[in-house]
């Protein structure tokens, strides 16, 4: 049986280092990407028996994604490969301030959407301890919206990300599928930005929660306030991080399925609500301060980082 199981879709993530702008880029880092793989990842890398449901072309991109999920930790038995398909792109412009992040999309046919509930196992997701998806994944096409759909049918314990992606769906059909999910959700995460402008949320971080707890009654619900931390509310108890970290930002892509993925592990190895926002926010920290989608750290590197060093270790 395994810890947690997600379910969505892996991108070639193409990325120009800053300064340079999509007009002038002349090389372009190669990494993969995707919310659900990204939280497989950390959560296996941190030691949780993981395991990652998807499709892949079957070409050389798709085989790299596998080999590295599964040097990751990841179990990606369950994977399928499709035959002359791809695998999703996208662009990413690292922007300085005042310049934003820009992100350009290229998934059209990509192997996920050819996948349908037909062509997936559920055994691993009915027995599974956790199923992790996000809102990225329905909002992908019929295909994934049936995939996701399914899962939230079979799974016993549920962890849903917003996610809320503009370009992917509308604010009022990611609301619908959101209110499918929230009455049988354990654990959900969402920004300010998407409670505002999924749920038409606004005030402070309690008089949200307590709003979306109506929703989701048996969820724990943390809202992530971006350079304001974050807020919890579990059970009728707000719990915020006591701890601080300052971070020399290098990579924020990614962050936030960081925070998830360790918030996820410090509960199923049932940790107190405090150590579990704290973790969640220390390893959402050491997920910025490198470079890629991924968060390529240890237990180690988590407990250093609570315990506020060393600044080198010999």
């Amino acid at each position: 049986m395994y810890d947690i199981v997600t379910l969505g879709e892996v991108l070639l993530r193409l990325a120009i280092p800053s300064p340079a702008r999509f007009e002038t880029a002349s090389v372009l880092d190669v990494q993969i990407g995707g919310a659900e793989a990204n939280v497989a990842a950390a959560c296996a890398r941190l030691g949780l028996r993981t395991a990652w449901i998807s499709a892949l072309p079957d070409n050389p991109w798709g085989e790299r994604v596998r080999r590295e999920l599964t040097g990751h930790g990841v179990d990606c038995t369950h994977v399928r490969i499709f035959p002359r398909t791809r695998l999703g792109v996208y662009f990413l412009e690292y922007g300085i301030a005042p310049r934003p992040v820009q992100v350009l999309y290229d998934r059209r046919e990509s192997a996920f959407c050819q996948l349908t509930p037909d062509g997936v196992d559920w055994e691993p997701i009915r027995r599974a301890r956790l199923v992790h998806v996000s809102g990225i994944t329905p909002a992908l096409g019929r295909n994934a919206r049936a995939l996701a759909e399914r899962l939230v049918d079979e799974a016993a314990t549920i962890s849903f990300d917003v996610n809320y992606r503009a370009t992917l769906w509308t604010p009022e059909d990611a609301r619908n599928f959101a209110e499918c999910v929230l009455p049988r959700a354990r654990y959900v995460f969402l920004g300010r930005a998407e409670a505002e402008t999924v749920f038409r949320l606004e005030g402070p971080a309690e008089m949200i929660l307590k709003s979306l707890a109506r929703r989701a009654p048996k969820a724990v619900i943390a809202l992530l306030q971006g350079s304001d931390g974050s807020t919890i509310l579990d059970g009728d108890r707000i719990w915020r991080p006591t701890i601080e970290h300052r971070v020399q930002m290098i990579d924020p892509i990614g962050a936030g399925d960081a925070y998830v993925a360790g918030y996820l592990w410090a509960a199923l190895r049932g940790q107190s609500a405090q150590d579990s926002a704290n973790i969640a926010a220390t390893v959402a920290a050491l997920k910025c301060s490198m470079w890629g989608d991924v968060a390529r750290l240890t237990p180690r590197d988590v407990e250093d980082a609570l315990a506020g060093g060393p600044d080198v270790r010999r």
